[in-house]
């Protein structure tokens, strides 16, 4: 397990599973049963499921977000985790695999990089050139709905609009697929 400074408030683990061909059905079921587990535990904030692509991946990439990294290590090392990866043993390949990362290092953390991180200043240039364009471009969106709709924005109200939509466009839009793109370069 690799892991970052407990300082950082959100965390997120990508978790690994190589599932065996004649048990993906049975893994499915399991996964059925510790999403909801996970999601009692505090400061639980969600989970996504990568499934394998058929031909391309072989692998389910589970990535599960918490509020804190130590609420994230509650449930990590939790007695029901615990007997939910008992559970789950028989039908994987390998055993279960998973690295921590906290604050915006996920973003640059793809599952063929394990726990290898980009130097900083590489960090800070593609940051930097994602985030320019979409303050640019969505301050401009902004500007033209509240003045095609007559609607007046303050300037708290504007900022607001604007970072969300920035944030929003980066974690879920830009960066999973701008680090890809980048992605020999930026571990080179």
């Amino acid at each position: 397990m690799t892991t970052t400074p407990d300082t950082e408030q959100t965390a997120t683990v990508v978790i690994l599973h190589h599932v065996k061909d004649d048990a993906k059905n049975n893994y499915e079921a399991w996964l059925k049963e510790i999403i909801p587990v996970s999601k009692g535990y505090p400061g639980h904030l969600g989970v996504g499921i990568v499934h394998p692509v058929p031909g391309a991946t072989v692998t389910y990439t589970v990535i599960i977000r918490f509020d804190t990294r130590k609420n994230l290590l509650t449930w990590m090392q939790s007695e029901d985790r615990k007997k939910l990866i008992e559970k789950v043993q028989p039908y994987l390949i390998d055993d279960d695999q998973f690295f921590v990362r906290s604050g915006l290092d996920f973003w640059f953390t793809p599952g063929e990089a394990k726990a290898k991180l980009p130097t900083k200043w590489k960090q800070f240039l593609i940051t930097w050139s994602a985030i320019f364009p979409l303050v640019l471009t969505i301050s401009a969106l902004v500007d033209w709905l509240s003045t095609s709709t007559q609607l007046s924005l303050n300037h708290e109200l504007k900022v607001l609009s604007i970072t969300f939509l920035v944030v929003f466009m980066m974690v879920y839009v830009v960066m999973p697929r701008y680090t890809k793109l980048v992605h020999q370069w930026l571990f080179s």
